[in-house]
């Protein structure tokens, strides 16, 4: 079971850009699919964006499409997600999650096996 730890969220006005990392332990990477979910006040944990395991695919939901990319470095054993053009809604807990599978990353968190601690991002208006 590969453990993670993620870092790099902030507090940061509308239009700016973030950096969220993710580093992962104790198994092998490249046998997990990755992915970023992310859980705002009083809602539930959604589906930010994914990548295949050799980082080939990635995939995000609509509302971020185009202002973000997930990335990962195999050699380094890192996921990534750079964000740009941040607006407030975007604002919420930020999680990396693993997925040992073959294939698209899973949409939905229950299948997740393994869990960042979450890193708070807030973006003011």
């Amino acid at each position: 079971q590969v453990q993670l730890v993620d870092s790099g969220g902030g507090r940061v006005q509308a239009g700016d850009s973030l950096r969220l990392s993710c580093a992962a332990s104790g198994d092998t990477f490249t046998l997990y699919a990755m992915a970023w979910f992310r859980q705002a006040p009083g809602k539930e944990r959604e589906f930010v964006a994914g990548v295949s395991r050799g980082g080939q695919s990635t995939y995000y939901t609509d509302s971020v499409k185009g202002r973000f990319t997930i990335s990962r470095d195999n050699t380094k054993n890192s996921m990534y997600l750079q964000m740009n053009s941040l607006k407030p809604e975007d604002t919420a807990v930020y999680y990396c999650a693993a997925q040992r599978a073959i294939g698209v990353p899973a949409r939905t968190p229950e299948v997740y096996s393994s869990w960042g601690q979450g890193t708070q991002v807030t973006i003011s208006s």
